[in-house]
């Protein structure tokens, strides 16, 4: 064989035997409040938002529910020709937040509805506190996975997605036993809310966020093993609510669990929050900046999906 194309053969097969290089990640935009963003949603480079929906706001009373705001931010999406993806929110990281349904708070059965919880805000920020739905509780985990089928009754197919809520929790230190929790009835919560969302949207993509759980480090309680194994099984897209490039916190939790199952999950989709955004690159000494955000989420982390903070400096651009 000539040399020529005996050359051109080995190159051709080493073409071959390369891997694909990884797809860019979709952009998506992060609000509360989509109205206020439309001219975000018109970029050609943003392919649909996610919005934040606190559970007070879609069930106002007992059984009683109320969409209307997904109703107008379909409307909205589906006239860019964009896609929406819900966030239903069950925890919140204001003193004075407490955004769960009345009857929650109310009612004996449901022991408060609510615990408190620490947050960090982001990286030089004063840690704050805020609070977390008593999943744990099967009274309350009962009502919240009734929304999950009622939502999917009027939703499944229409919502590109829908995500739960980060599965990091730190309680405080006054609460604890005298509210029921406990370490895996947190957990066991968790991924019961996975199988219910699960099993009542078929079409729509259900996505669960992991970063942390309460009292493991390093998954020494085998809880993001077992998370990312349910979700590996049952076809559950993962996400979280920061992608900060190699962060000890996170590579010592979930980000090698997403490495190794990114080619296992549906969808990967991630988030850059307003705290994602004061992280300094520590190799640099600036903010990262939005390369070093898709790199990573990209290469390492297996990304589909980045839902942008609107905050986020190149959407000023």
């Amino acid at each position: 064989m000539p040399r020529i194309a005996l050359a051109l053969l080995c190159w051709l097969g080493i073409l071959a035997a390369a891997p694909a290089s990884a797809a860019e990640p979709r952009n998506f935009i992060y609000t509360g409040d989509l109205a206020e963003h439309l001219d975000l949603l018109d970029r050609p480079d943003i392919e649909g938002a996610q919005v934040v929906y606190p559970w007070r706001m879609l069930e106002p009373e007992k059984g009683v529910y109320d969409f209307s705001a997904i109703e107008a931010d379909l409307a909205r999406t589906d006239a860019a020709g964009k896609q929406l993806f819900a966030q239903i929110q069950d925890r919140f990281f204001l003193p004075d937040a407490r955004n769960v349904p009345q009857y929650l708070l109310d009612d004996p059965e449901y022991g408060g509805g609510l615990a408190r919880q620490y947050d960090n805000p982001g990286e030089g920020k004063p840690v704050g506190q805020g609070w977390t739905t008593m999943q744990w509780n099967p009274a309350v985990r009962a009502r919240f996975q009734a929304l999950l089928v009622a939502l999917a009754e009027r939703f499944d197919g229409r919502l590109y997605g829908v995500n739960l809520p980060e599965s990091a929790f730190d309680p405080l230190s006054e609460d604890g036993d005298e509210n029921g929790f406990t370490c895996d009835a947190y957990f066991d919560a968790t991924l019961d809310n996975m199988r219910a969302a699960r099993a009542a949207f078929h079409e729509t993509q259900v996505v669960q966020y992991i970063n942390f759980w309460p009292c493991e480090w390093n998954n020494d309680h085998r809880y993001m093993e077992r998370a990312f194994a349910l979700a590996v099984e049952q076809g559950i897209g993962v996400g979280g609510p920061d992608i900060v490039p190699q962060k000890r916190a996170q590579m010592k939790n979930s980000y090698p669990f997403f490495h190794r199952h990114k080619d296992d999950l549906p969808l990967i989709a991630m988030a850059i929050q307003e705290p994602t955004l004061t992280y300094t690159n520590p190799e640099t000494g600036k903010k990262f900046a939005r390369d070093e955000f898709v790199a990573f989420a990209r290469d390492y982390l297996g990304v589909d999906v980045i839902f942008w903070s609107v905050e986020a400096p190149w959407l000023a651009e």
